[in-house]
C-alpha cells in the first residue's frame, strides 16, 4: 500500500483558526472578480453557487452533494476554496477522481490556473505557492535501494531472462525523473518489478534517501503538500487499510485519509461501485503464484529461499505451489466450466488444499526470521510470513463466506481467461462509507455532472451513506436546444433471444447510416462486447475501404489514447463499451455525434447485482426502481454527456433502442435528456428527418 506516514504523523493543530474562504470565494467568483476581469472567463452564476456551497461545507465539516451540469467549471469551484482553506487551516486537501484524463486536467491545467488566479491580487498573493502532489500506491515507484540489493543479489534472484530485465530497468533509473512504473516503456514484467519496488520494509526512512529515494521523496511532497491529488480506487484502497488511523489519527481526530484532511470525491457517481470493489477481497491464482514464487521457483531456482532457507524451506515452497495448482484447477474445473463467472453461496465448495502447505510456510519462516540477526534480511523474511498470513486469512475467508454481509463469487479472468480469481464485495457498501468516509467529522464534499437519480440525489445519498448530506443541483449552462439533436429509432426489434440476430442488423445498419451522414467523429457505445464485436466485423471493412478511421475498445491501445486518437483524427468512429460511457472529453467536431445502441442496464447476473436484487427484495423493496433503473439512468446521461463539452459544440445523440419509446420506464430516459425535443426514426422516413449540422 502507501504507508506514507510509516514513522508517525507530523502534530496536527486541530485548533479553531480564522478563515477568509467566503470572503474570497464570493470575490473571485463574482462578475467583477479575478476570473472575470484578470483570467477573461465567462462568468458563471453556478459555478459561483457551487464555490459557495463547497466553501461553507469545508468552513462547517460538512457533507455536499453538489450536482453541476457540464460547462459549470465544477473544477475551479472546489478547488480555489479548497485551497484557500487548506492554507489558512494548515490542513490537507484530498482530491480524488475516478479517471486518468481528470487527475491530468487537474493537475496540469486547473491547478496553474487557480495559480494565476491568486497572483492577481495582493488578497490572494499568499495562496500562489501553495503545494501540490499526485499520490499513487507504493508499488508504482522503483526504490533505488532494493535495486541494489537485486543487482548484488542477482544470482540468488534472478535467471539469465530476469537478469536481462532488471538491467534495463537498472538504466532507466538513471534518467527517470519519477521512478514511477509507467514511464518505463515497454511496461517491466510483474516478477522482476516486484524485486525493486518501493513496496517492502526494505524501503524506509531507515534505508532510503529521501533526496535519492523515488518513493521516499515522494512521501516528503506529500507530507508537505496542501492539495493531494488520488485515484478513487487508491483512495477506498487506503481507507480499508485503515485510513488516517493508520497514520497516527485517533477516533477524536477528524480526517480520512491523514489527520485533519478534507475531501473532495469528482465523478462522485462512481463512488458505490468504486468502494464496493475495493471493500471486499480479491485472490488470483496469479497473485498466490507470484507471492509462492518470490520465495523460490522451482523452474530457475531462484528466489529469497535460494540463499535464506534452503532445502527444506525450497520443498515447502514447491508443496505450496502443486497445491494451489490442484486448489485453483478444481475451482475452474467445477464452478467455472462453462460460466465465467459463478455466484458462491454455500461452504464447501472445495478442500482448503492450501491451508496446510501455507501453514507449514508460515511456521517455517517465523523459524528462519528468530534466527536472523536485525536487518534487511530479517525485515523482508518477517514482511514475506505477513504476506504468507494475509493469503491464507483471504483463502479462509472465502471457503467459510466469512463476512455474513458480503457476495462471494469466483472468475475467469485475465486476457485469456486462464486466470482463476476469488472475489468478494460488500451487499451494501453504505455503512462503511457512513463509517470511513462521511463519519470522520471532516468535510467531504460529493460532485458530478451526474448525481441524481429521477430527479432527485436522494437514493444516491442512501447508497453512499451521506443521508444527511446537502444536496444541490445546477444545471449545465450550454444551449442545448440550439445544439443538441436527439433521434430515437423506433423501428429496432427489442431486445430478446429470439429477436436478438434481427437487432443486431438493425443496428449494424443504422449504425452505418448515421456515421455516413455525419462527417465529424461518433462515438458508439455498447453494452455488449459481443455485439460490438460483431457490428465491427461488419463495418470495419466498408470503412476501410473509403479511409474513415475506426478505432475500437479492446485492441491495442488504452482508453486514453483511443480518445486521444479520436481528438487528433477528426472524423474517427470509435466503438467503446463500459468504460466509454464516462470520462470521455473530445471537445469540437472531432466528437459530433453518440449513438446509443443499448439502455445501459447493468446484467442482473453479475454476483453483486443479483446479491443487491435479493438484499432489496428482502427489505420489502423493488430492485428494478430502486436499483437497476437508477444506474441505468446515470449511466445514460453520462453517455449522453459526452457529446457536448463547451460552449460552441453542438452534435447530435441518436438513440437505437425502441424501449425508451415502447416501454413505459422510457420516459425517465427521455426526461433526463438535456433538451426536451427529440425525433423519431425509421428506416422509412430517416433519409429526410435525419438532420446532421452542417
Amino acid at each position: 500500500m502507501i504507508g506514507l506516514n510509516e514513522e508517525g504523523s507530523p502534530p496536527v493543530d486541530t485548533g479553531p483558526k480564522p478563515t477568509r474562504v467566503r470572503e474570497l470565494v464570493r470575490d473571485v467568483f463574482s462578475e467583477t472578480g479575478q476570473l472575470c476581469s484578470a483570467l477573461q472567463l465567462e462568468h458563471r452564476p453556478e459555478q459561483a453557487q457551487m464555490a459557495r456551497a463547497v466553501a461553507a461545507a469545508m468552513i462547517n465539516d460538512e457533507a455536499l452533494l453538489f450536482e453541476a451540469g457540464t460547462g459549470v467549471g465544477k473544477s475551479l469551484a472546489y478547488l480555489l476554496p479548497g485551497i484557500i482553506h487548506a492554507v489558512d487551516q494548515g490542513r490537507q486537501l484530498i482530491v480524488s477522481t475516478h479517471t486518468i484524463s481528470l487527475q491530468e486536467q487537474i493537475e496540469q491545467k486547473d491547478l496553474p490556473i487557480c495559480r494565476k488566479v491568486f497572483k492577481t491580487s495582493p488578497d490572494l498573493g499568499r495562496y500562489a505557492d501553495f503545494r501540490s502532489a499526485v499520490l499513487v500506491g507504493k508499488s508504482n515507484y522503483l526504490c533505488p535501494t532494493r535495486l541494489g540489493h537485486a543487482l548484488a543479489d542477482r544470482s540468488t534472484l534472478f535467471a539469465d531472462a530476469d537478469y536481462d530485465e532488471l538491467q534495463r530497468i537498472a538504466q532507466w533509473a538513471e534518467t527517470t525523473t519519477t521512478g514511477l512504473r509507467h514511464d518505463l516503456r515497454p511496461p517491466p514484467r510483474p516478477e522482476v518489478w516486484d524485486a525493486v519496488n518501493a513496496d517492502s520494509s526494505a524501503c524506509s526512512r531507515k534505508h532510503c534517501d529521501a533526496t535519492k529515494c523515488f518513493y521516499q521523496g515522494a512521501r516528503v511532497r506529500i507530507r508537505s503538500a496542501q492539495v493531494i491529488i488520488v485515484n478513487h480506487a487508491l483512495l477506498f484502497a487506503l481507507i480499508n487499510s485503515g485510513g488516517a488511523k493508520s497514520h497516527g489519527a485517533t477516533t477524536e481526530t477528524r480526517g480520512v485519509l491523514f489527520p485533519d484532511d478534507f475531501v473532495v470525491l469528482d465523478e462522485a457517481h462512481t463512488v458505490p461501485d468504486v468502494a464496493t470493489n475495493n471493500f471486499g477481497l480479491s485472490l488470483s491464482s496469479y497473485g498466490v503464484d507470484r507471492a509462492l514464487k518470490y520465495l523460490f521457483n522451482p523452474r530457475t531456482k531462484r528466489g529469497i529461499f535460494r540463499k535464506l532457507g534452503g532445502p527444506s524451506a525450497q520443498q515447502l515452497v514447491i508443496d505450496a505451489l502443486d497445491a494451489s495448482k490442484l486448489f485453483f484447477d478444481f475451482i475452474g474445473d467445477k464452478l467455472l466450466t462453462p460460466r465465467s463467472i459463478v455466484r458462491v453461496r454455500d461452504t464447501g465448495v472445495a478442500e482448503p488444499m492450501l491451508e496446510g502447505p501455507l501453514g507449514a510456510l508460515h511456521r517455517l519462516m517465523g523459524n528462519l526470521a528468530d534466527k536472523m540477526e536485525d536487518g534487511r534480511e530479517h525485515d523482508e523474511m518477517l514482511e514475506q510470513q505477513q504476506r504468507i498470513k494475509g493469503l491464507q486469512a483471504e483463502l479462509n475467508e472465502w471457503l467459510t463466506l466469512g463476512d455474513k454481509g458480503h457476495v462471494y463469487w469466483a472468475e475467469r479472468s485475465g486476457r485469456k481467461q486462464t486466470i482463476i480469481s476469488l472475489r468478494s464485495a460488500p451487499i451494501d457498501v453504505a455503512p462503511e462509507l457512513r463509517k470511513h468516509l462521511f463519519g470522520c467529522r471532516t468535510s467531504v464534499v460529493c460532485t458530478s455532472a451526474t448525481l441524481a437519480m429521477g430527479g432527485s440525489i436522494e437514493p444516491l445519498a442512501a447508497r453512499i451513506g451521506a443521508e444527511g448530506a446537502q444536496a444541490v443541483a445546477v444545471k449545465s449552462p450550454f444551449d442545448f436546444e440550439r445544439n443538441m439533436r436527439v433521434y430515437v429509432a423506433s423501428d429496432i426489434p427489442l431486445p430478446s433471444p429470439k429477436e436478438a440476430r434481427l437487432a443486431l442488423d438493425a443496428l449494424t445498419d443504422y449504425i452505418r447510416f448515421c456515421t455516413d451522414k455525419v462527417s465529424g467523429g461518433t462515438l458508439v457505445l455498447f453494452t455488449s462486447y459481443s455485439d460490438m464485436r460483431a457490428v465491427a466485423m461488419e463495418l470495419e471493412p466498408q470503412w476501410r475501404k473509403v479511409h474513415r478511421p475506426f478505432l475500437m475498445q479492446g485492441a491495442d491501445l488504452s482508453r486514453t489514447e483511443l480518445t486521444h486518437q479520436m481528438r487528433s483524427l477528426g472524423n474517427a468512429v470509435l466503438f467503446g463499451t463500459d468504460s466509454f460511457w464516462t470520462g470521455v472529453d473530445v471537445p469540437g467536431t472531432a466528437l459530433s455525434q453518440v449513438i446509443i445502441t443499448r439502455l445501459p442496464f447493468d446484467p442482473p447476473t453479475h454476483p453483486i447485482t443479483e446479491a443487491k436484487c435479493e438484499h432489496i427484495r428482502d427489505g420489502g423493496g423493488n430492485p428494478f426502481n430502486e436499483l437497476t433503473m437508477p444506474d441505468a439512468l446515470i449511466k445514460f446521461r453520462q453517455g449522453i454527456g459526452r457529446l457536448i463539452r463547451s460552449k460552441t459544440d453542438r452534435g447530435i445523440i441518436t438513440i437505437l433502442d425502441s424501449r425508451v419509446l415502447a416501454k413505459a420506464y422510457g420516459r425517465e430516459f427521455l426526461g433526463s435528456l438535456p433538451t426536451e425535443a427529440y425525433e423519431r426514426l425509421d428506416r422509412k422516413n430517416r433519409e429526410n428527418v435525419f438532420r446532421p449540422f452542417p
